[in-house]
């Protein structure tokens, strides 16, 4: 059974965590198939990406099992292993969506937090897991959580190991919808076909800005603006946008 599987449909590329049995939980062999999928989802042509588990649940985080059986750095299991994939979802120049379809727990929660919207089925949960076994979140989950919710929030969530419900997370503002869990998949093709139809590049110079702003000056954030502003209109999508404006039509935009 693969492990890992790719999808695409049009400029929508879905990549699906695939051990069911295990709800998705990560193992050794999964991250270097999941690092290949994001890889292959940089190609131009992909507008957006989905990432979602097989089954009743998103991910389970680490593989305990396999977990109590490694030896040696666990910081360096963690830089070959889940370093690499969340960096390859934060350097997608494009959207990034996580199907959130059940229970996302510790390093699955946190790959959730990687991603740029979330949309939960009505069965999801999220739950930081690591204080529960007498760890501490890794994988960026404190990096993404605090940025997200804010210190407190984010700190209080994660230290006491809260399982927060779907509606929870909407509330929280952690997650964009909640859909009803019967027909979840074809409502996020829907959702992720309309962020691939969006100007791919002015959403990528988006993301660059917000991932900016958490640290950087006014003075710093107003440059950087310019910049991409300047690399924005240069594009062929913003062109076919004004066009589409002056002409009082809807545009359609190739993502150049």
């Amino acid at each position: 059974m693969t492990e890992v599987l790719t999808a695409r449909d049009g400029a929508v590329f879905t990549i699906t965590l695939n051990r069911p049995d295990a709800y998705n939980a990560f193992t050794r062999a999964v991250h270097p198939l999941l690092l290949a999928a994001l890889e292959e989802a940089a190609d131009p042509a992909i507008r957006a990406v989905v990432i979602t588990g097989a089954g009743k649940g998103f991910c389970a985080g680490q593989d305990i099992p396999e977990f109590n059986e490694l030896s040696g750095s666990i910081a360096d299991v963690l830089e070959q292993t889940y370093h690499r994939n969340v960096r390859a979802i934060r350097g997608l120049q494009k959207p990034v969506i996580a199907a959130v379809n059940g229970a996302a727990a510790g390093a699955g929660l946190s790959l959730s937090l990687a991603c740029d919207v979330r949309i939960a089925s009505d069965r999801a949960v999220f739950v930081p897991g690591f204080a529960g076994i007498g760890l501490v979140p890794d994988a960026g989950g404190t990096w993404f959580a605090g940025r997200l919710l804010g210190f407190a929030r984010a700190f209080e969530w994660m230290a006491t190991n809260r399982r927060l419900s779907a509606q929870e997370a909407l509330d929280w503002g952690l997650v964009a919808e909640v859909l009803p869990t019967d027909g979840f998949g074809d409502a996020v093709a829907e959702r992720a076909a309309t962020w691939a139809a969006m100007p791919t590049k002015a959403i990528a110079f988006t993301k660059q800005l917000f991932e900016h702003a958490h640290d950087a000056s006014l003075e710093g954030q107003l440059e950087l603006e310019a910049r991409l502003q300047e690399a924005a209109r240069a594009t062929a999508d913003h062109a076919e946008g004004v066009a589409a404006f002056l002409e009082k039509r809807p545009p359609s935009f190739d993502g150049k």
